[in-house]
C-alpha cells in the first residue's frame, strides 16, 4: 500500500516521538529532550535521545537515528507498510484505501480473518474434548506436551462431513465465506459442500501479524492418500508467500541480532509442522517450514529479511538431498554480498523431530554446527559419484561449474564464486604431492576408472574422518585412484562427525545382541559388517565391537566372560557414554533374545529376525521416499496406489517386528508364533 505524504505527516503530528519510543524505552526528561538507554546496544550511561520538536530520535551508541517509522521498523523487525499500520492503530487513524474496490477487498479479508479465527477456536476445543482423545494420543506419542499444543493452537477436525460447517453456520457464517476461506470442499461436481478437513490433527498457519490464514491437517488414518493436507489458495493464503511459524520466528531472529547469541543460528528451515514445533520446543524459536511446497523465491526473500545465512535442515536421505539441491539452485542467482544459505543434512532415517526428542538441544546444535555453505553443496552435487580420470571429463566438470557461477546476477558474488571453484578444481586435480591438506590421492597409477563416492553412500566402518566443525577446505580422499574425492557432504556430515541423538530401537537391539552374545560374530561377522546403519554411533560401536572381539575374546573362559570382557574393552576405548545411550534407546525389555540370559536358540532366532527386518525396513523406507516424491510430482492413481502399497508393506514389517517381543520358549518365556 502506498501512503500519501499528507497521511504520514498526520501520523507524526498525532504521535509524539517520545510516546512511541516510551513504550519500549524508559525515558527521562532532559531539558527540551528525553533520554534513556539504547534499545540497540547494552549500556549503563544513557546515550539515546528523543526530540519531539524535531520529530526524531538519536542513538549515539549505535549511530542510528530516524523517525517514528524507523524506530518501529528497527525495534519490531517489520517493513515500512506494517510500521505505518501499527502507528495508525496507535493514533486511531483509519488507513487510506487506494480505491473503493480496495476498501471492499480489505473489508472482505477482515471478515475472512474472523471466520478463520472461529475455525481455529473450534478445532482447539475439539482437541480438548472427548472426541479428540485419539488426536491427543498421537500428539503425546510425538512428545508434544499439552502446553505446547496450546502454544501452537493445535486442534482436531472430527471425522463427520459437516461438523465444522454446522458449527460456523450457528455463528452466522455464510457457506460462501466458508468456501472462500478454504474450509469446505465445493465445486460443480459436489452438490453439497462439506468439510475439507476431517479426522485430522490441525495446525493453524498464521500471517506476519499472527492472524490465522490457513490450516495444515495431519491424517490419523494410515490409508489416506494425503498424509498432510493444506488449505487451498484463498484471498488470505498464498502458500508460496508464507512460512509456518513466520511471525514468531521473525521476532526471535530480530531479538537474536541484539543478543549475545549473535553468531548462533537464528533462522532454521525444516520440512514440516511437527519438525518446527520440536525445534522450537528444544530451544530454536527461529525455526520455520515451507507450506507443502518446495522453497519459493518469495519465501527465500522472507528468510533473508530475518537472517543473512539461514540454515536449511533437511533429512539426510535422497529426498532431503534433492530438496537441498532445489533450494540451492533457487538461491544461487539471487545471492548478494552477505546473503546466502547453509545446509545441514541429518542422518538417513531421522528428521528434526526425531533428533530433538532423542538428543535434545545438544544433538541439534551439533548437526547445525557442521552445516555447509551453499558453495560446498553445489560442488558436492557436481563432483560426487563422478569419474574424472580423463582431461575431457575434467573439462566437462569445469564447464558445468562455470555455468553455475555465470548464473549469479550480482557481479561481486559471481567473481568470488569463480575464484572459489577455480581453486577447488586446481586443488582437486593437482598432481600427487603437489598440494597439502586437499583432496587425497592425485594420480598414482592404476584404477583409472575409480569414481567419486556415489550419492548417499556411507562407509560401513573405519572410514577416515572429515574436517572438524568449522574447518574449511576440501575433504580428504578415499582410496588410491586418480582424481578421486570424498564428497564434502560425506566428509563433514553428522554421519562422519557423529552427534548425540539416540540410536534407533532396532539398531540398538542388534548391537545389544552382539554385546551380550559376542559368539554371534563367529558365524555372522561378514553379515554384521555389511549391515546398513543410519546412526553414526552405531557405526562406531560396531567397529569397536568387531575390533575388541577379534583381539581378545578367546581369552575369556565362557560366554558370560566374553560379554563382560567385551564391555570392559569398550569402556577402556572411551565408549562409556555411547553404551549408556545405547541402553536408553531400548524402551522395552521384552525382546528376550537380545538379553544376557537367553538361550542360544532364542538368540539366533531373534538375531535372524532382527537382521531380516532391519534390511527390509531400510529398503522400504527408501522406496517410501521415492513414492512420496513421485506422488508430489504427479498425483496419478498409479502413484497413489504405489504409496499405499509401500505403506502397507511397512505396516507389515512393524507388525512382524512386534512379534519378536517376548519370544524365547527355550529360555522359559512365553512363545509367540512368528
Amino acid at each position: 500500500m502506498r501512503f500519501t505524504p499528507q497521511f504520514l505527516d498526520e501520523l507524526k503530528a498525532r504521535l509524539p516521538v517520545s510516546d512511541v519510543v516510551g513504550k519500549r524505552v524508559k525515558l527521562k526528561k532532559a531539558g527540551r529532550e528525553w533520554k534513556g538507554l539504547s534499545p540497540f546496544q547494552q549500556e549503563k550511561t544513557p546515550s539515546f535521545f528523543v526530540n519531539d520538536e524535531k520529530q526524531a530520535w538519536f542513538d549515539f551508541s549505535s549511530g542510528r537515528n530516524g523517525s517514528i517509522f524507523d524506530f518501529i521498523m528497527l525495534t519490531e523487525g517489520v517493513d515500512f507498510p506494517e510500521a505505518v499500520e501499527r502507528l495508525a492503530g496507535m493514533a486511531g487513524l483509519a488507513l487510506p484505501a487506494a480505491t473503493p474496490d480496495a476498501a471492499r477487498q480489505a473489508q472482505r479479508r477482515k471478515s475472512l480473518y474472523d471466520v478463520m479465527e472461529l475455525a481455529a477456536a473450534y478445532f482447539a476445543d475439539n482437541l480438548a474434548s472427548r472426541a479428540g482423545a485419539r488426536a491427543r494420543g498421537y500428539l503425546a506419542d510425538r512428545g508434544m506436551l499439552p502446553s505446547t499444543q496450546v502454544r501452537f493452537r493445535i486442534g482436531y477436525a472430527s471425522p463427520e462431513r459437516f461438523a465444522l460447517k454446522e458449527h460456523l453456520g450457528k455463528h452466522g457464517v455464510p457457506v460462501e465465506d466458508m468456501i472462500e476461506a478454504g474450509l469446505l470442499s465445493a465445486g460443480d461436481d459436489i452438490p453439497v459442500p462439506f468439510d475439507k478437513f476431517r479426522d485430522r490433527v490441525m495446525f493453524p498457519i498464521t500471517d506476519i501479524r499472527g492472524r490465522v490464514i490457513a490450516f495444515g491437517g495431519r491424517a490419523l488414518e494410515k490409508d489416506v492418500a494425503a498424509k498432510y493436507l493444506n488449505s487451498p489458495e484463498t484471498p488470505l493464503f498464498h502458500k508460496g508467500d508464507n512460512l509456518y511459524n513466520y511471525a514468531e520466528a521473525r521476532k526471535a531472529a530480530h531479538h537474536a541480532d541484539k543478543s549475545t547469541q549473535k553468531n548462533a543460528a537464528s533462522v532454521i528451515v525444516v520440512e514440516g509442522y511437527v519438525d518446527v514445533i520440536a525445534m522450537v520446543t528444544a530451544g530454536f524459536p527461529g525455526t520455520v517450514a515451507p507450506l507443502g511446497t518446495a522453497l519459493t523465491e518469495n519465501q527465500l526473500a522472507l528468510l533473508w529479511k530475518m537472517a543473512d545465512e539461514p540454515i536449511l535442515c533437511f533429512d539426510g536421505d535422497r529426498a532431503g538431498q534433492k530438496a537441498a539441491y532445489r533450494a540451492a539452485d533457487l538461491a544461487l542467482p539471487q545471492l548478494t554480498p552477505g546473503k546466502s544459505l547453509r545446509f545441514a543434512l541429518l542422518p538417513e532415517g531421522q528428521d528434526p523431530d526425531d533428533l530433538a526428542r532423542a538428543g535434545g538441544r545438544l544433538a541439534i546444535e551439533e548437526v547445525l554446527g557442521v552445516a555447509r555453505p551453499l558453495a560446498d553443496l553445489l560442488w558436492m552435487r557436481e563432483t560426487e559419484g563422478g569419474s574424472f580420470a580423463t582431461p575431457e571429463r575434467r573439462a566437462a566438470l569445469e564447464a558445468r561449474i562455470n555455468e553455475l557461477a555465470n548464473g549469479i546476477r550480482d557481479e561481486v558474488v559471481r567473481r568470488y564464486y569463480r575464484q572459489d571453484w577455480a581453486e577447488r578444481l586446481r586443488t582437486a586435480f593437482a598432481p600427487a604431492g603437489g598440494f597439502g591438506g586437499g583432496f587425497g590421492g592425485g594420480y598414482r597409477g592404476g584404477d583409472s576408472g575409480r569414481r567419486f563416492p556415489p550419492r548417499g553412500s556411507f562407509p560401513q566402518s573405519g572410514g577416515r574422518p572429515g574436517p572438524r566443525p568449522g574447518q574449511s577446505g576440501p575433504a580428504p580422499g578415499l582410496g588410491r585412484g586418480p582424481y578421486q574425492m570424498m564428497s564434502p557432504q560425506l566428509a563433514t556430515s553428522s554421519i562422519m562427525l557423529g552427534q548425540r541423538s539416540a540410536i534407533s530401537r532396532r539398531e540398538a537391539l542388534i548391537l545389544t545382541s552382539l554385546l551380550n552374545h559376542p559368539w554371534l560374530l563367529d558365524d555372522h561377522l561378514e553379515e554384521v559388517a555389511a549391515l546398513e546403519f543410519a546412526h553414526p554411533e552405531a557405526h562406531r560401536l560396531r567397529a569397536a565391537i568387531i575390533a575388541a572381539f577379534a583381539q581378545d575374546h578367546h581369552q575369556a573362559a565362557d560366554e558370560a566372560g566374553q560379554a563382560e570382557r567385551l564391555r570392559a574393552d569398550l569402556v577402556k576405548a572411551g565408549l562409556t557414554e555411547q553404551l549408556q545411550r545405547l541402553e536408553r534407546a531400548i524402551t522395552t525389555q521384552a525382546v528376550w533374545g537380545a538379553g544376557p540370559g537367553a538361550a542360544r536358540e532364542d538368540v539366533l532366532s531373534t538375531w535372524q529376525q532382527l537382521v531380516a527386518l532391519h534390511r527390509q525396513s531400510h529398503s522400504l523406507l527408501r522406496e517410501l521416499k521415492d513414492a512420496e516424491l513421485a506422488l508430489g510430482e504427479d498425483g496419478s492413481e498409479a502413484n497413489v496406489a504405489w504409496l499405499r502399497d509401500v505403506k502397507a508393506r511397512l505396516s507389515e514389517v512393524d507388525g512382524t517386528e512386534a512379534l519378536i517381543e517376548g519370544f524365547g520358549e527355550s529360555s522359559g518365556r512365553f512363545h509367540r508364533g512368528v
